[in-house]
Order: structure tokens, then C-alpha cells, then sequence
């Protein structure tokens, strides 16, 4: 068996839409680029926002506290002035770096804090109670917006990088002694992936170009979504990429390539997939293990196997988990059940 694999990067490219043709993926990219240009305009005039209240912060805090309804206590203008620092840094960070949601999502932390300041000196009585309401509702308002402009800043600029940093590239090949139409007509069944995929729960079958992929997740949990098929060529080609409002935004393409020398049929995997947070991200984790590119050549060993002899072939390691003794007690196991060729379980031998 021969097994190779390219380095597991993190993708900086356009989100890969398999086999999807240049013609279907031009206006998509440019609609997603031309959000993301606006997304980052809101966070620059938001930076520019932010320059102009510290400015007035630190040059003019009676008069700004006096706007507010803070009157003319003297300790509220110092704090006027260190709030003025600290808008004027937000700015500075939002121009320099505009696509960062996490300077945006310090404005929200410092609107946290003017809200905490104002409904203080609302509790306690001090300054003009009409003009502090006022305030106080005009920097929630600006709360509510630095929130929604850091959840779109973030979902457009990962659209326009094509995805998020923890996009993630894997390749791996592997040699079967089939031939290429009878490998392509297995795995274009696509219920069969699980029998070799150990970390899909089931694929099922929605038309004859779109299915329902499950993953188990932790704690008995699954995530879900849609796929298409985008290019289908038998014998030679299959890609699919998942649709709609995937929880794990994924794409695939697999080449069945007839090996040299007559030895059957180098099948190549190349996935690409955005591993998010939340239950999804802890579901991935799971599935994929330490090393993605590890888990998908197992994958591609299992089908190997189910292939050239009908079942999956499990070792003394993969029935006991943990650290066990190199020879188990005398004692009887049942190891875990394997699909074989026909789908009935099979046991497996020690290799």
C-alpha cells in the first residue's frame, strides 16, 4: 500500500468549492468580497468614532462632562480623560487593523464599562438625571452596534479569506488492488462511507446529488449538514462540498487514478474544512484526533481493507483502550463489530 500525504496547512486561499465551475463561484466570491469590504469600512468609521470621543475626552472633559449630565465634579473629568485614552487606543488599533473583530470587541468591553460608570452616577444621584438617561441610552445603542459590526466583521472577513484561521487542508493517497470503476462505484454509494469513516455516524441519501452527512460528536452528541455533489465523473473523479448553513463548512474531491504497473487504483483524498467552535469545533476535534491527516489515512487504510477482503482488520489496540498489558489475561473478548463486504458484522483478528 502506498501512502503519502501533503503538509497540513492553514488554508489562506478562497474557501474551496469542489468541482464547483469559475462561472458559479465568481458572483458568489465577489458578493462575499464586497461584504467584507463593507464590514471592514464599519469597523474604520467606527475607529474614526472612537479617535474623535477620545479626543474630546482628553481635550475637553468639562465640557463633555457637562454634555452628559455629569456636571462639574472634578473627579468625573479625570475619569473622562483616562476613558479618553482608551477610546483614542480602540481607534488607533481599529484603523491600523480593521479586520481584527477582537479590537472591535474591545469597544464592547469599554461600552461595558461608560454603561457601568452612567448607571452609577444615575443610582447615586449625581449630575443631571435627564441628560445621564439620555447618555446612558445612547451608549447602549453604541454597545448594540460595536456587537452586531464584530459578529459581521468576523463572519465577512472570514468569507472573504474564504474562511476562518482554523481552515484546514489535508491530502493523503492510498493504492487499492481494484480497479478504478469498481472503487469509484463503492464510494459513489455513499451510505458506504461510514464503513470505513469512523467518524461518521451515517450519510444518507437525499436525490441522486445531495445527502445528509452526521458526525458523532462528544458525549453521544452528532452534528449535521447538507452536501452536494459538484462534479461527478465515473471511474475518474468525485467532489462534494457541504450547502446551506453548515455547522461544519467542508469540501472534498477524491481521484481515482489507475495505478502503474497494473497494481489497481490510486485513490487520492484532498478534504478541506473549517473547524469552528462550539459543539461543532468539540465534534471535529473528536473526529479528526491530534493529527487530521492521520485520521483520514486510516480511513483510507479501512477502505483498503473492506476492498481487498471484505472487512476491516482490528488490532489488539484498537479493542482495549488505554494502556493495557502486551499480552491480555487469559480471558475471553468479543472485539468490537466491523461491516464486511456484504454489510454483515464481523469480528476481527489480532495483526
Amino acid at each position: 500500500m502506498a501512502m503519502r500525504g501533503s503538509e497540513e496547512a492553514r488554508a489562506a486561499g478562497a474557501w474551496p468549492q469542489a468541482g464547483a465551475s469559475a462561472g458559479q463561484e465568481a458572483p458568489r466570491r465577489e458578493e462575499e468580497r464586497g461584504a467584507g469590504e463593507r464590514a471592514v469600512r464599519v469597523a474604520r468609521g467606527l475607529g474614526l468614532a472612537s479617535l474623535g470621543l477620545g479626543v474630546a475626552g482628553i481635550a475637553a472633559p468639562r465640557r463633555l462632562a457637562e454634555l452628559i449630565g455629569l456636571g462639574r465634579d472634578p473627579a468625573a473629568w479625570t475619569i473622562l480623560r483616562v476613558i479618553g485614552g482608551r477610546e483614542i487606543a480602540a481607534g488607533l488599533g481599529l484603523l491600523r487593523r480593521p479586520r481584527d473583530t477582537g479590537r472591535l470587541l474591545a469597544r464592547v468591553v469599554g461600552d461595558a464599562m461608560d454603561l457601568a460608570l452612567l448607571g452609577t452616577a444615575l443610582r447615586l444621584g449625581r449630575g443631571d438625571r435627564g441628560r445621564l438617561a439620555t447618555a446612558t441610552a445612547v451608549t447602549a445603542g453604541v454597545a448594540l452596534i460595536d456587537v452586531m459590526a464584530a459578529r459581521r466583521l468576523g463572519r465577512a472577513v472570514a468569507r472573504m479569506a474564504g474562511t476562518s484561521r482554523r481552515a484546514i487542508h489535508v491530502e493523503r493517497t492510498v493504492t487499492i488492488n481494484r480497479a478504478p470503476d469498481e472503487v469509484y462505484r463503492f464510494w459513489r454509494e455513499l451510505e458506504n462511507l461510514p464503513r470505513f469513516m469512523t467518524h461518521l455516524a451515517s450519510v444518507r441519501a437525499i436525490d441522486d446529488r445531495r445527502s445528509r452527512w452526521t458526525v458523532k460528536g462528544p458525549a453521544g452528541s452528532t452534528v449535521s449538514w447538507e452536501a452536494e455533489i459538484c462534479d461527478d465523473r465515473p471511474g475518474e473523479l468525485l467532489s462534494w462540498r457541504s450547502v446551506g448553513a453548515a455547522e461544519v463548512p467542508n469540501a472534498g474531491t477524491v481521484w481515482f487514478t489507475r495505478a502503474p504497473g497494473g497494481r489497481g487504483t490510486e485513490v487520492r483524498v484532498e478534504l478541506r474544512y473549517d473547524a469552528p467552535g462550539g459543539q461543532a469545533g468539540a465534534a471535529i476535534a473528536r473526529l479528526l484526533g491530534r493529527s487530521p491527516g492521520v485520521e483520514i489515512a486510516g480511513d483510507l487504510r479501512r477502505l483498503k481493507q473492506v476492498l481487498e477482503t471484505g472487512e476491516v482488520v482490528y488490532s489488539d489496540a484498537s479493542v482495549h483502550r488505554g494502556p493495557h498489558p502486551g499480552r491480555p489475561p487469559e480471558r475471553t473478548f468479543q472485539p468490537p463489530a466491523a461491516p464486511s463486504a456484504g454489510g454483515a458484522p464481523t469480528t476481527g483478528a489480532a495483526r
